[in-house]
């Protein structure tokens, strides 16, 4: 049992003993369709805190020889799938965290050597019989000899495989990064000793200047992904028997933390939901591990039509958004659908398939957009809106009429004409989504999660 090669389950093993774990094990079932197969290259992107790691970690504790996993996955769904014991513990199994060893190693520009190094001694370690040596072989041409010599395959797990492409490191550094995975994953002459490759990231495969280098992995993303969908996060009936089990509310919940909507399936922010769960108080548990100046960076760029589709999203609309144009870099934004396909693969915005459009998920990430349009000059009005919108709804809970017709009041001046005035349809006014909804149960108002609306108030209201 080693650190990359052929690790142990303990990783996985902590992740089923916490105190709130839900099953996820048959993605194993899925997986175990691309083993040994002709499309056996798959690129798992997902945003942080949905869970990349912890699906790493579950593949490996079952595929790696390093050790038995039986007693694990023998409590779980997976263990109701005919065969899921065929290809357990069978596989040697290398698993990198890409992240880990970026932050780790001092010397950037020694990464991939230093990483090569420390799997080879490893696998000599673990095949003591090979010629292949860190000063002289690539990874590449060490897995290839262990094939040769023992037929005995292999599954690659890369963790964050797209942290050097966010991070933006030097092109020499990026160029060695990606001969370092063009060995790996597009050889002719090694593809029959590779059973598996699995790579997560936030970001898709890089289709700038590398395409026909990692064309072969087959993507599974925000945009689309395909038989993976219930994988990515918590499903609405998941979501549902934590709330029941641990008596929270569960409409509170899905105020806060659904919201994205895949082709079949409505998940939820699942590392959101936890904490939720267990604390039993909703607020932007997002900010503690991801920064809003993520939206910011890319809002910043004013692409033409983007502030318009900030605000209307903002408001609570969906606006169209052109998703095949992003190369899956951090430096080709050269229009708003390629900033706006960026904050989707980050979690910021979700994206509807069908109607090709984009929209803010929840009220969770809505409190990060406010916060990236604060302090930014050209969204001043929006945010006064916001403001007031706020304001508006403290003194309507509150019952002081006197503010309230003066606010409405003065709305209605703004977004009507003189010859519209007196027009009850023009009486649209904001309210903010980070109403307090059980307050608004008290006076009528309830949330809607299809229009992302509240209902049952006098007026027409929009978040």
């Amino acid at each position: 049992m080693g650190i990359y090669l052929n690790p142990g389950n303990e990783n996985f093993k902590s992740i089923v003993s916490a105190d709130i774990y839900v099953d996820k094990t048959m993605m194993l079932s899925v997986t175990n369709e691309f083993i040994d197969k002709g499309n056996k290259y798959v690129c798992m992107s997902r945003p942080r805190r949905f869970g990349k790691t912890i699906a790493g970690n579950m593949l490996s504790a079952y595929y790696s020889k390093g050790c038995d996993s039986s007693d694990i996955f023998s409590k779980f769904g997976i263990s109701s799938f005919p065969g899921y014991r065929e290809k357990m513990n069978k596989y040697n199994v290398i698993k990198i965290d890409m992240n880990s060893e970026y932050q780790n190693t001092k010397v950037k520009d020694d990464l991939i050597d230093i990483l090569s190094e420390k799997v080879i001694n490893e696998i000599r370690e673990e095949y003591p019989g090979i010629s292949a040596s860190p000063e002289k072989n690539t990874l590449a041409e060490a897995i290839l000899e262990i094939f040769s010599k023992t037929k005995e395959t292999f599954i690659i797990i890369i963790d964050e495989y797209d942290v050097l492409v966010r991070e933006q490191v030097d092109r020499e550094l990026f160029d060695r990064y990606l001969s370092f995975l063009n060995g790996l994953f597009k050889s002719d002459t090694l593809r029959p000793a590779i059973s598996f490759a699995y790579l997560t990231g936030i970001l898709p495969v890089v289709r700038d200047r590398i395409q026909s280098k990692l064309n072969n992995f087959k993507e599974f993303t925000m945009l689309n992904a395909g038989k993976y969908e219930e994988y990515i996060g918590f499903t609405e009936d998941e979501v549902r028997r934590l709330c029941k089990e641990y008596d929270v509310d569960f409409e509170e919940c899905r105020l806060w933390y659904d919201g994205y909507r895949l082709n079949r399936v409505e998940l939820y922010n699942p590392e959101s939901v936890i904490e939720y769960i267990g604390t039993g108080e909703p607020e932007n548990y997002w900010a503690k591990t991801s920064s809003w100046k993520v939206i910011e960076d890319r809002i910043k760029d004013n692409f033409e039509g983007l502030k318009d589709d900030v605000e209307r999203m903002i408001s609570g609309e969906s606006v169209d958004v052109n998703v095949k144009r992003y190369l899956n870099t951090m430096d080709s934004f050269e229009t708003r659908g390629d900033s706006f396909t960026y904050l989707i693969h980050t979690g910021y915005l979700t994206y509807d398939k069908n109607d090709k459009t984009c929209r803010i998920p929840n009220l969770e990430i809505r409190d990060e957009w406010y916060n990236a349009i604060e302090a930014r000059s050209e969204y001043k009005t929006t945010y006064g809106i916001i403001k007031a919108s706020k304001q508006l709804l403290m003194d309507t809970l509150s019952g002081n009429e006197e503010a309230v017709a003066k606010a409405l009041d003065q709305s209605h001046i703004h977004v009507s004409n003189n010859r519209l005035y007196n027009n009850e349809d023009i009486k649209e006014y904001s309210l903010p989504f980070t109403a307090d909804r059980r307050k608004l149960y008290k006076i009528g108002v309830s949330f809607d999660s299809k229009t992302r609306g509240l209902s049952g108030w006098k007026e027409s209201v929009l978040l």
